[in-house]
Formats: structure tokens, sequence, C-alpha cells
């Protein structure tokens, strides 16, 4: 977490009279947006209002420990306040995501040498996007980068690296899914329950990997009943229970926002725009396709009735993926989350069956992990190089921070600034007040609004039709 912290301290030190550092350095946009939702909890909101449009909101509770660490921070130099909270937010939530991941894997990897290098391919590792790259770029019909570029949840390493509230959703999927293991449905149930006040969405992810597990052992247990070994009805039932139990206990927040942004229509409009697309099924065979045969082997060389319950979890989290990351819904590519940590553990296990966990099969997975490490490098570069060299998005003209921070004591937090998207996007970080446009999903009807923004700002336009649009959104 201090090596994902390095470039960000760079940029601060690079920043001037001339440039202001935003605080990102990749994902700015979204990134404004965040330390925006933080100065909205400043100006005294407990619910979430989106500053990004001008349309009357109710608010949800949503971005809850965003609008609440805002509330720790006062001018002057409040802007830097809120990126160094969002900053200790994401080394402290990074460091639980390690942590739960090294519990995780020894629940199937004792040996400490085994389980710290699965350690360092889950929280370090890619895929072989970094070859992509080094030939040039992607191949016609793909997206413009490889996975492990732009997708969080489909890796480990940017989530550390850049979105605090993705890094501890993965921590507590990943102790919940141990205390399932555990037998403590309770436990995980309470866990799931906090999961949802960071990333509601994990919880789904968390109960389709729990309804296949619940299932694969009575599907094993057919299997079994084959070859003529009973399996008891009560334990049948006894795993619908506890699995019952889970999701009861952390269904109220994903209840309650599945709601919220059914029966509202702005925040209905923001879901009909935030569309977070799978890539095509090269990019995640890319992604996976070195540690596959691995699994392959693993499952070759064990019989089905030797495979334990709880890599049976596993197995079943895997191939659920294409389900996932293919359903019809709008952020499917979310949903991969945290399958990265069951792929790299079955792929250890799978080279542990070579021949035992020998110093030779270790070999073999350190080199694997080799492979897989070029990507973060990649990332790591390019960071520290934009950092050296103050451009926006990532910097900000100092003199146009000067302005909004001089403005931010003529605007009051409940009015509408009319501005550019590119300004849209930046004012609210800086200054408590909404836009008009400045967000792609978070803009309410941004298709409509942007060419009328446009048109207030031409010379041809008149003043009759810019009064209308000022007095329509209450400008």
């Amino acid at each position: 977490m201090t090596l994902t912290t390095l470039p960000y301290l760079l940029a601060f030190a690079t920043q001037g009279e001339a440039w202001r550092f935003t605080g990102f350095l990749l994902g700015v946009e979204d990134g404004n947006s965040y330390i925006a939702k933080m100065l909205r909890g400043a100006a005294g909101d407990f619910l979430f209002r989106t500053p990004y449009t001008a349309y009357p909101q109710r608010g949800v509770l949503a971005f809850l420990p965003y609008l609440l660490l805002g509330k720790l921070t006062a001018p002057p130099a409040q802007h830097e306040q809120l990126v160094a909270l969002f900053h200790l937010y994401r080394f402290a939530a990074g460091i639980l995501a390690i942590l739960a991941t090294d519990d995780f894997l020894a629940h199937f990897l004792p040996e400490r040498d085994w389980r710290r290098w699965a350690l360092v391919l889950v929280t370090l590792g890619g895929g072989l996007g970094w070859l992509v790259v080094l030939l040039g770029g992607p191949a016609p019909g793909w997206y413009n980068l490889p996975l492990e570029f732009y997708s969080p949840e489909s890796f480990g390493f940017l989530a550390l690296y850049s979105l605090p509230h993705l890094a501890m959703a993965r921590a507590l999927l990943l102790w919940g899914l141990l205390a399932v293991l555990e037998k403590r449905p309770y436990r995980a149930g309470t866990l799931w329950l906090l999961m949802g006040f960071f990333q509601p969405l994990t919880v789904l992810v968390g109960w389709a990997v729990l309804g296949t597990w619940t299932v694969f052992p009575l599907l094993m247990n057919i299997w079994r009943a084959r070859s003529g070994i009973p399996f008891p009805r009560r334990k049948r039932r006894t795993a619908f229970q506890r699995a019952a139990v889970v999701a009861g206990i952390s269904s109220p927040l994903v209840l309650y926002t599945a709601l919220a942004f059914s029966r509202d229509p702005i925040l209905r409009a923001w879901t009909s725009q935030n569309i977070i697309a799978s890539p095509p099924p090269g990019q995640y065979l890319l992604a996976y396709g070195l540690l596959l045969p691995f699994i392959g082997l693993y499952l070759w060389k064990t019989r089905p009735e030797g495979i334990p319950p709880s890599v049976g979890l596993l197995l079943g989290w895997v191939f659920l993926l294409p389900f996932l990351v293919y359903a019809p819904y709008n952020l499917q590519r979310r949903l991969a989350e945290g399958v990265w940590v069951a792929l790299v553990t079955l792929a250890a296990l799978g080279l542990r069956t070579v021949a035992a966990p020998t110093r030779l099969s270790l070999r073999g997975f350190q080199l694997l992990t080799a492979l897989l490490l070029p990507s973060t490098l990649l990332i790591l570069a390019g960071g520290l190089l934009s950092a050296l060299r103050p451009a926006p998005p990532l910097f900000v003209p100092a003199a146009e921070v000067a302005f909004l921070e001089k403005s931010a004591a003529l605007v009051s937090p409940h009015e509408v600034v009319l501005t550019s998207y590119e300004t849209g996007n930046i004012l609210p970080a800086w200054m408590p007040a909404f836009v008009v446009i400045g967000h792609g999903p978070e803009s309410v009807h941004l298709a409509d609004l942007r060419p009328r923004v446009a048109a207030f700002y031409a010379a041809e336009t008149t003043d009759a039709e810019r009064r209308a649009l000022l007095e329509e959104l209450d400008i």
C-alpha cells in the first residue's frame, strides 16, 4: 500500500504555482466525483444527492463512507483535506483487503510460502495484457486496453491503487465467504450487511457464489449416490438454512437500494446511463487463460468425490463467471468482483498436485506469478510519469482553482451553477454546488443537456433562449 501511494505523493510534490493536483492518477473524472461526494457531506448532507445534476433530488442512503469522511473537513485548504482523507481511506481499505485475502488463502493453502506467493499474485498480478501493450495495442473489436488496465473488479491491484470502497467490499466479501466455510452464517451475514454500505452490488456476487456452493454439494452427492454412498437429507436441509440466514441478514441495504433506484426518477435515469459492459470473451481469456491449465490439472488429478466442499465453492465461483459478466445487466463487468482470488487459489492447488507442496512445484508457481506482474509495473510506471508532467485532467490550472475557491463564498451549497462539461466535472470537487452536466452517469439527461449547454455559450443564441435554460433548471 505504501508502493501504491508513492506516485500520488510525487504528484503532490510536483504541483506548484501553475498547477494543482486533483488527487488522482487514473479515472480522474470518477475521482473528482468522489471528492465532490465528500464535499457534499461537508456541506451537511447525510443522504446522497449527486452534485452533477440540476434536477431536484430526494436523497438516497448511498456513498455513506464518503459523506461521513467529508464531515471531518473545513476551509481553508479543504480540497487538500478531502484528498488526504480519501487516500487514508484507500490505504486502510487496501490493508484490510490484503489481510482478508491472506486469511481466505490460508483456508486452502496452509503452507506459508505457497500462501504468500498466492497473496502476491492476487494483489499485484494481472493477465497477459502487457503483451498486447508491448506489441502495439489491441486487435480490432477489442476494448482500447486489456482488462487489468481498467477493470478493478477483474483483478486486485487497481482497487488498491484507486478505489477504496471496492477494496473494502472485497475484504468483507472474502471474510464473509470464510465465515460461510467455517459454518458461521450469522457472522457472514453481518459482514455482508456491512459490505452493503460500501458496495451493495458485491452482496449480489456473494449471494451468487453462496447459492452455487449450496447447490454444488447436492450435485456431488448425487454423483456419490451412484457409487452407493448415502447422503442424509438433514445435512442438505442445514446447508440451505445457513444460506438463507446469510442472505436474510445481508439483504436490507440491497433491497433498499434496488427499491430506491427503481422508484426514484432521477436515480432511474442515472442507472440507465451507468453502463459498465463486459469486454469480448477474448479479453477474459487473455486475462485468466494462463491460470486455466493449472485449474484443469487439479481437476484431472483429483477425482470428483475427492474434491473438498470448500474447493467446490471456488469451482462454483469460476463456473459462474461467464454467467455473471454477460448477464443482461448494465453493470455486468462489476460482477466479476473477487473471482481472481478463486482463480489464483485453484491454480496454486493445481500446481501443488503435481508433486505435492514441494520446492519444485513452488518454483513453478513463482514463475507463473512473475509472468503476471508486468501489467502492474506498467500501471505504476505510467502513474510516476504522469505525476512528473503536470497537465489536465490530472492537474488543474492554479488560477482556475483560485477562482473556484473564491467563488465558493458567493454560492450557496444548494444552488446550481452552469458550466461546460469539463468545468462541471471539476467544480463540485472544489466548491459545494450543483452543476448541470459534468459526469457521464450522474448527469441526468446528459445527451439532451450537453448540446443545450453548448448552445448557451454560442454567439448566435438569443438571450431569450438562454433565459429559458436558466429558468427551467433554476440556475
